[in-house]
């Protein structure tokens, strides 16, 4: 049993060994120097050297390992809390087999564009090294060969030098726009070789990551020129920057071109949603509002919104939308010929390389309109009084919605995970913290690793991290909520449950209703029933409080209202609630 177990995190007995003696103690001290704040892991023996180095070296701080039960989980929790924080987390995955587990999670984050540093580990390179068995099966002569095609860089380095040099470069192409996972592969020999003479770290300020790329002056003229004399011009806000800072510029944009807003639900708060210039309402694909909005347009202005030529396609409904576009974006760099996340290329009258944010502060200059900003105020929130009264008892999810805000009043929350159906107009989004988006692949099981990440990187804060899942996405990765319970992280889950995989239930309904087929047959293989999963007693078994499932909105007010205090107070609390629809 782990000593001081009860206190949320692990700290080792005296005395530490602070003197370097092998390899992974020169890896450790580098993972340090680099400011990685935590390292979230499920253990192998293939980096048990590190692992030793992390806890009896350096004393299971900076970084500070986060257990996980599952390597998915590990690498989800990483891009949540990248989510939050703009920084990587760095992730130990064991061997092969670790990787093997990685995967969807390290397909997230390069879809989602965030940063993530792997540290992966292979068994002894040196045959003559091995053990029996084991090392055999867990060594492999090229593990990224898995995952390459959906990560920014990766290597296997063969001296503890070169292990330092590629752990810094991994860190600084992780953080260069457009931001995605890298990978670092440790052999097993070189973390555990005695080392007589260790290399120093490097000094760290020497290595930062390169300055943000900005716009041609030359691009920046003509975008202007573009939209100047644009009489219905449409902003398409997309991949941005998550600092608060950055929304005064995005506003003041909008109003000096007098253009109308359109945010993506794909990629969270980027724009205040209940403001004037504010389109409807964010959504998973284009509202029929807006797709008439992009059909009236004159000039569009895609910031790295994502998919905008399937968007401008789907808006013109098989005629090609007339408005010129300006996109500024720095995705081409990833693209490649494997993972098709790039969408289809788009008609596209200006193309500019640059980020976002770095584009709109240029423009704001060449429009004259670089003056102090003025910081955003935003409006006080109106909490509804009434609520969606039940149809034939049943329940369904802008009920849910409407009852969390409304037992949200005005705390700042953090919406970190939403599903499908949740009604975006339940919400104003007045901070980018407000919603943090999807998973970036379109899979699930991510949400409740995800989740966690993004509650630990606001733990401490004001904020209050609610994430609303589907019961599919709950029920593949539940065990992740042990990690919540272990470190101490505050965090509100509601199951928006149906007791099915329903979004798949639509789609055999479709199939079917196309080939003169029995409708009534698309449940079967989809149903989470006979047994329905009792996630209240998951959660419970893992050391969370649970309520559910609850079938009443009277339940269902109580039991918000008490979830929501206890995370306040720093629990974490499961509220599973079934939804008829």
């Amino acid at each position: 049993m782990a000593n001081e177990s009860t206190r949320g995190s692990d700290r080792p007995a005296d005395p530490l060994d602070a003197k370097v003696r092998y390899g992974s103690d020169v890896i450790a001290e580098t993972i340090r120097a680099l400011g990685f704040d935590y390292i979230a892991l499920n253990p192998g023996a293939s980096f048990r050297g590190l692992h030793d180095s992390l806890v009896n070296h350096l004393g299971n701080t900076k970084p500070e390992m986060i257990l996980c039960p599952h390597e998915e989980h590990a690498v989800a929790l990483a891009q949540g809390y990248a989510k939050v924080t703009g920084r990587p987390m760095a992730v130990a995955v064991h061997s092969n087999v670790g990787l093997m587990h990685a995967t969807m999670g390290i397909f997230n984050a390069w879809a989602d564009r965030v940063p993530v540093c792997v540290i992966g580990s292979t068994g002894p390179v040196d045959a003559a090294r091995r053990r029996p068995w084991a090392d055999w099966l867990h060594t492999s002569r090229d593990s990224a060969s898995m995952i390459r095609n959906y990560i920014k860089w990766d290597d296997q380095p063969a001296s503890i030098e070169a292990a330092v040099e590629s752990l810094i470069r991994a860190k600084i192409l992780a953080c260069t726009a457009p931001c995605g996972p890298t990978f670092v592969s440790l052999d097993a020999s070189l973390q555990e070789n005695v080392i007589d003479a260790p290399p120093g770290v490097p000094d760290m300020r020497r290595h930062g990551v390169p300055a943000l790329p900005a716009p041609t002056p030359a691009a920046v003229a003509e975008a202007a020129r573009m939209l100047r004399s644009a009489k219905r011009p449409v902003i398409m806000m997309g991949r941005m920057g998550r600092e608060f800072d950055h929304w005064p510029a995005r506003i003041r944009l909008a109003e000096a071109l007098n253009a109308r807003v359109i945010t993506d639900y794909k990629t969270g708060a980027m724009f205040p949603t209940d403001h004037p210039r504010h389109s409807d309402q964010p959504g998973i694909m284009v509202t029929k509002t807006n797709a008439a909005l992009i059909r009236e347009a004159d000039v569009i202005l895609s910031l790295d919104y994502i998919d905008i030529a399937g968007v401008l396609k789907f808006a013109g409904a098989g005629k090609p939308v007339s408005a010129k576009l300006i996109s500024v974006s720095l995705d081409s760099y990833l693209a490649n010929g494997w993972s098709l996340d790039h969408f289809s290329v788009p008609a596209t009258d200006l193309a500019i390389l640059s980020t976002p944010d770095n584009f709109v502060e240029a423009l704001l200059r060449e429009l004259g309109e670089s003056g102090p900003l003025p910081a955003y105020v935003p409006p006080s929130r109106q909490v509804s009084k009434t609520l969606e009264a039940p149809k034939r008892g049943h329940m369904t999810t802008r009920m849910l919605a409407e009852t969390l805000i409304r037992s949200v009043g005005t705390r700042d929350v953090s919406l970190v995970r939403l599903p499908l159906r949740w009604p975006p107009d339940a919400y104003a989004f007045h901070h980018p913290l407000d919603y943090l988006g999807k998973d970036g692949g379109g899979g699930i099981g991510s949400g409740p690793g995800m989740a966690i990440g993004s509650a630990l990187a606001l733990r401490g804060t004001d904020r209050l991290p609610i994430a609303v899942l589907g019961d599919g996405d709950l029920f593949m990765g539940i065990n992740a909520v042990w990690t919540a319970t272990r470190y101490r992280i505050p965090l509100l889950i509601v199951v928006v449950n149906n007791r099915s995989y329903y979004n798949d239930v639509a789609h055999q309904e479709s199939v079917a209703r196309a080939r003169n087929r029995s409708v009534e047959n698309k449940w079967i293989g989809l149903n989470l029933e006979d047994p329905a999963p009792d996630f209240a007693t998951l959660a419970r078994g893992q050391g969370w409080s649970a309520e559910g499932p609850v079938t009443t909105l009277d339940g269902l007010l109580s039991a918000v209202e008490a979830g929501i205090t206890i995370v306040a107070a720093g629990g974490c609390h499961l509220i599973d609630v079934t939804i008829d629809e």
